[in-house]
């Protein structure tokens, strides 16, 4: 039987005393904390890519995404959002955001996303894939740009000049893996009707031969018509490893629902023993309620440069998003 004299007795009033103050202190941290808005969203996709001559095989593929984005005003009138993604048992994405308002927004990355130059790697557009990626091409292609690997533990600015003019930064810090730190600028306009012009610069300090890297790019758009050109250059500290990057890209919205794309790349290679590497890529999109069907079909010749690797790749989707 509870006894309340027996509970107010000696030691038992001092855990009273206890649970009291305690359950004060978390009033008190509670009533301080700023009301938050929450939002949740989740995309599943199923994925099918393939490559001719049995290169690459045949593979089925699935993945998935859960999002939680948390966003609250803090007294100082800054806007704090800390985004984090779910891909199936692992957290693929994370980061906070800090909105200054006048001065820009400053994004701490714990993970799930690079720098200016690999964002900016290829702005053309297309209805599902680049040309360099339309499926699993045999080997490891070339890359368009010399962006760094690190995709985690960095900062991104974000500031808009004035209505037409944003600039945007990045900066990942040196550490165990990273030999120095990276720092990459952008600079996006879009002061001209229908037009969008894109210009880039920045070192990668992430392997002991550093690489400087220059990517310019142009977006067009006419009613149901968008045409892009981007051009990117690496300089590797490596002697003849530089590359020289065009990609092409014209994409038509069929309908509200339907959109193509024709893309193309090439990757010039400043090695006198290997040859350009020139990719053509076709795509396509569906959407109807919350489904879309995307598809692309891709050929690449001199894979990675080398004259006698060509190859012809797919890649299938169905995604749902909630």
């Amino acid at each position: 039987m509870f006894n309340i004299k027996q509970l107010t007795k000696g030691n038992n009033m001092n855990n009273l005393k206890k649970i009291g103050l305690t359950a004060l202190g978390t009033a008190l941290v509670a009533s301080s904390a700023n009301a938050a808005d929450i939002t949740m969203s989740a995309t599943s996709k199923i994925t099918y890519t393939g490559a001719e001559n049995g290169v690459g095989g045949n593979t089925w593929s699935m993945s998935d995404s859960i999002s939680f984005s948390t966003t609250g005003e803090m007294d100082n009138g800054m806007t704090i959002t800390h985004g984090i993604e779910l891909d199936g048992p692992a957290i693929d994405a994370n980061s906070i955001a800090i909105n200054t308002g006048d001065m820009g927004t400053l994004t701490f990355v714990g993970g799930g996303t690079t720098g200016v130059i690999t964002q900016w790697d290829d702005l053309t557009p297309t209805a599902n894939e680049e040309a360099h990626a339309a499926g699993p091409y045999n080997g490891t292609p070339s890359s368009v740009h010399g962006g760094g690997a690190q995709t985690h533990n960095l900062f991104i600015y974000d500031y808009t000049v004035t209505d037409g003019l944003a600039l945007k930064a990045s900066y990942a810090p040196s550490g165990s893996a990273f030999v120095e730190g990276s720092t990459e600028y952008g600079v996006k306009y879009t002061g001209i009707d229908g037009l969008t012009v894109y210009a880039a610069m920045g070192e990668n300090n992430d392997a002991a031969a550093g690489i400087d890297n220059v990517n310019v790019a142009a977006i067009y758009t006419a009613g149901a018509m968008s045409v892009g050109f981007q051009t990117n250059d690496v300089d590797h500290a490596t002697a003849n490893s530089d590359r020289d990057s065009t990609m092409i890209g014209i994409s038509y919205a069929v309908s509200d629902d339907l959109s193509v794309s024709l893309n193309t790349s090439t990757v010039e290679h400043e090695s006198s023993t290997l040859d350009d590497q020139e990719a053509t890529g076709i795509s396509f999109s569906y959407t109807s309620g919350g489904m879309t069907i995307s598809g692309s079909y891709g050929t690449m010749d001199n894979v990675a440069g080398t004259s006698t690797v060509d190859n012809n790749a797919y890649e299938m989707n169905v995604a749902f998003a909630f």
